[in-house]
């Protein structure tokens, strides 16, 4: 847990300045619409006044969006309680924004100062709404989130989820980092830090726009609780002609780039026709370990109705057979279908039948209620609005006290439409929004697995041993 005080002086300026100006560049984002998402006012202008200038003088003026009110920078003072504080710091930052980006729109969220991890899905839905309204959003900038203060932390892993929604670039700016750190600390990103650069005249403007956030540059009074917020020293650490940040291209195409659908029957048609067994259920150890952590994170031993969505040539489902007293496995290929078929026919117990996940008409789902469903390599090849309209209703056919399990690779592949953390990043929203229960969580370089259930209860509890 990092510790500071802003108004202390940190760490001189001056020893960052070698390794910074030997950053590789992050050339100013050309095409698409971008967003500077503040958690407090000033950051926006710490961080990315350089980027808001240089993007306002090639034309193409950034949004900027600030989500807590800033009320909570002078604790104690007997000039400003925080309402009228927060009234002032909304006045500072319009004043900043207009001094370096004077067309850009400024939206300002008021969410309490210090207490975003509290409010979280609300800053989420919230700028879901701003960020999905107008043009796409090719580039997010938002703050770092190892920059040691909770809601720059908070506030970097919700725009890192919606980055991943919408395919766009994020960039995270560090703030505190600089302050609190040494170029030797094993927290600084170097290997992923690119420096913005920036004009004389960008340099200039950002120095006036620190200065319009004058309740935290200038003493409110002569009371100590009334001191500036930022130290002098640690603000000329602001002044350099580049701004670094964190940045993380899209996992799949951004605004701009060819639309992702979802993948037909037919892909899966020529993928079998080329291969009888595509991905190497049969003979990967891989796969083999996987299913092995996906039968031990089931959290009851045995299901009486269960549904294995893509269930492809059969192999997992003839696992899951043995843990089930009825289990419906679906495809849309009629290849997968059939060798699937012949490997469980042994397996009465056992239907394999045509379905897809969000498939209509002769591809619907079977409607249920199951016990379990697994959903094992599947959700990636859906597009991201196909996704988030489908799981819903997959919900909806859970049992009372039902399970869902889901197992996907992470790794990026060019032909599929999202990344699997996007996939598991939809299904917990579509999970929570169903009152489900968060039971396993597993992370690993290779895959995600996660279970959901209608039954909160541990296994333990299942089980009777607490």
């Amino acid at each position: 847990m990092v510790s500071f005080d802003g108004r202390a002086a940190g760490t001189p300026p001056d020893v960052w300045d070698a390794r910074l100006a030997a950053l590789p560049t992050w050339p100013l984002p050309r095409a698409g619409r971008t967003v500077v998402v503040a958690a407090h006012p000033d950051d926006e202008t710490l961080t990315a006044g350089g980027l808001l200038a240089e993007l306002a003088a090639a034309g193409r003026p950034a949004d900027v969006v600030v989500v807590s009110d800033g009320a909570a920078s002078h604790p104690g003072s007997p000039t400003l309680d925080p309402t009228a504080l927060a009234r002032r710091r909304v006045d500072e930052v319009r004043h900043a924004v207009e001094i370096l980006s004077p067309a850009s729109d400024v939206t300002l969220l008021g969410h309490p100062d210090g207490g975003l991890r509290e409010v979280r899905d609300r800053v989420a839905a919230d700028l879901r709404a701003v960020l999905t309204a107008g043009a796409p959003v090719a580039t997010l900038v938002t703050t770092w989130r190892g920059d040691g203060h909770r809601d720059h932390r908070v506030l970097a892993e919700v725009c890192a989820e919606l980055a991943d929604e919408l395919g766009c670039t994020l960039a995270e700016a560090p703030l505190w980092l600089w302050h609190w750190a040494t170029p030797e600390h094993p927290a600084v990103p170097w290997d992923d830090l690119r420096a913005l650069p920036l004009s004389d005249h960008a340099v200039v403007l950002k120095q006036r726009a620190v200065a319009a956030h004058t309740s935290q540059v200038q003493p409110l009074s002569d009371h100590p609780a009334d001191a500036p917020v930022l130290h002098p020293r640690f603000l000329r650490g602001f002044d350099r002609d580049v701004e670094p940040f964190v940045v993380h291209e899209p996992a799949r195409p951004g605004p701009g780039a060819p639309a992702r659908a979802t993948l037909p029957a037919a892909y899966f048609d020529a993928t079998y026709a080329r291969h009888a067994d595509p991905w190497g259920f049969t003979d990967r150890p891989y796969e083999a370990r996987k299913r092995a952590l996906t039968l031990a994170a089931l959290p009851d031993a045995r299901y009486a109705r269960a549904l294995e969505v893509g269930c492809a040539i059969g192999v997992l489902t003839a696992e899951l057979a043995a843990r089930c007293d009825e289990l419906t496995g679906t495809d849309v290929a009629d290849a997968a279908l059939e060798r699937a078929r012949e490997r469980l026919a042994d397996a009465p117990h056992v239907q394999v039948v045509r379905g897809a996940l969000g498939g209509t008409g002769d591809d619907a789902l079977p409607g249920g209620p199951f016990d379990l469903v697994v959903l094992s390599e599947v959700g990636y090849y859906l597009s991201w609005a196909d996704l988030t309209a489908a799981l819903p209703d997959l919900l909806t056919r859970l049992a009372r006290g039902g399970t869902v399990l889901a197992c996907h690779w992470r790794h990026a592949v060019e032909d599929y439409p999202l990344p699997g953390d996007a996939v598991h990043r939809a299904l917990a929203r579509a999970a929570q929004d169903a009152g489900l229960a968060h039971l396993v969580e597993h992370r690993e370089a290779d895959l995600l697995l996660d279970v959901w259930s209608r039954d909160p209860r541990s296994v333990a509890e299942r089980t009777g041993l607490r």
